[in-house]
Order: structure tokens, then sequence, then C-alpha cells
């Protein structure tokens, strides 16, 4: 079995550039407001997840290991 990540975005920060969706249209969506949202807060740790949390303009998403909650991203320093 792999990892489960709990994925959050900060909606305080979030500015809806929508790379998040770009990367990984199964895993976010934006809201009317086009604040970005994961479809599923606890999911499989994939590439394409990753890769949105990567490519965010402003780090608005967090990753972290589901039950640890060691982060996954952005990485500690």
């Amino acid at each position: 079995m792999g990892d489960r990540w709990q994925v959050e975005v900060d909606r305080s920060i979030c500015i809806g550039s929508a790379q998040c969706v770009h990367h990984a249209p199964d895993g976010f969506r934006l809201d009317p407001g086009r604040q970005s949202h994961p479809v599923d807060p606890e999911t499989d740790a994939n590439e394409q997840i990753l890769e949105a949390a990567e490519s965010c303009p402003v780090e608005a998403i967090m990753i972290t290991l589901l039950g640890s909650g060691e982060p996954v991203f952005p990485p500690e320093d």
C-alpha cells in the first residue's frame, strides 16, 4: 500500500491562477469565487497532485502525509 496524503489549499493566498486544475484536473476545482480546493482532501500519493502544488505561483497548496503530518510539499527547509 502506498502513501496517503492530506491536501490543503490556503484560500487566503490562493489567487485563482488555475495551475493546479491544469496539472491535476481530477484533483482540484475552482469554486465560483475562483478559489481552489482539493476534490478529495485525503488522497493516494500521486505525481499530478505534487506537480499541481509545485506549479502554484503563490505556494497555496500544502501536502502532508496522512497520519504523521510529515510535510511532502512544500518541503521543510
